[in-house]
């Protein structure tokens, strides 16, 4: 067996032993947690005001 077969034996150990653990914890981030459920508002507020309109490009001066 060359060092090139057993590399690729090992790389898959470990590449299936990153999945396992992966799949073990469950999906990550702010889309694998559950949401709380929305409370009903219990008043009607008033609406907030309309945003302004859009404003031109902003330039900022880069130095070199």
């Amino acid at each position: 067996m060359d060092s090139q077969s057993f590399a690729g034996i090992l790389g898959a150990l470990v590449a299936a032993v990153v999945l396992v653990v992966a799949f073990a914890y469950g999906p990550m981030g702010p889309f694998g947690k559950s949401g709380k459920p929305a409370a009903a508002p219990a008043a009607q507020t008033a609406p907030a005001p309309a945003a302004p309109g859009p404003r031109g490009p902003v330039i900022k001066e880069v130095p070199n």
